[in-house]
């Protein structure tokens, strides 16, 4: 069991324990959520494909990442995310407006349905799987570039949860062959704008780390 570092002062002792694999885009997810927190937790390392007897007890899926924070056990990412926004509420991660709310919330619907279900295809698919895969993840890197252009962030002037969602997506795009489009220089800023946030070094594994390297 690991002991994620804190952003500023502790918060006593860890209540939080989180399931998560090592090199997972949907549990890199929760990671950056908790890291944008500020809030320390105990990181039990899962294998998905074997995973530990307790996680099995704790979750009917054996899914990864899944949180436990005393007798409280939570799984999938999106409601994991919605729960912490909603726990430790500074900084907030969703807009304070109801339409804004929902647009984020279908971002992430999105982000789930069509952009992680690719990364996944490549990571473990076969090579007729990733290739389409790889395809696929090009198409939504362009189809999405007005989405980049329009904001800071991905559809909100603040980072939120969408941005939790998406980060980690692109800051796999080397390590999986996918590269940016020919107007892509938005996506790769606005990624080293999160990329640079001390946060999201803090909210990665040994194994995500060596997927690229950080900029400067």
């Amino acid at each position: 069991m690991m002991t994620m570092a804190s952003v500023g002062a502790p918060r006593s002792r860890n209540t939080l324990t989180l399931y998560s694999a090592l090199d997972d885009v949907v549990c890199h997810r929760v990671r950056l959520v908790l890291a944008a927190k500020g809030v320390t937790y105990d990181l039990v390392p899962v294998d998905p494909q074997s995973p530990p007897e307790d996680l099995i007890d704790l979750n009917p899926y054996q899914s990864v990442p899944t949180l436990v924070e005393r007798d409280l056990v939570l799984y999938a990412a999106s409601v994991v995310s919605e729960y912490l926004d909603e726990r430790y509420p500074h900084p907030t991660l969703m807009p304070m407006d109801p339409i804004s709310r929902a647009r984020v919330r279908l971002a992430m619907l999105r982000i789930e349905h069509d952009w992680v279900p690719q990364v996944q295809a490549i990571q473990l698919g076969n090579k007729t799987q990733a290739e389409a895969g790889r395809k696929r993840l090009a198409e939504l890197l362009v189809q999405s570039i007005p989405l980049f252009k329009a904001s800071k962030f991905f559809l909100n002037t603040e980072m939120s949860l969408a941005d939790c969602a998406m980060a980690p997506i692109i800051w796999r795009l080397h390590a999986l062959d996918v590269p940016l489009p020919k107007d892509g220089k938005v996506i790769e800023d606005y990624g080293n704008r999160i990329f640079r946030n001390p946060g999201f070094a803090r909210s990665l594994t040994e194994a995500e780390k060596k997927l690229r390297a950080m900029p400067e």
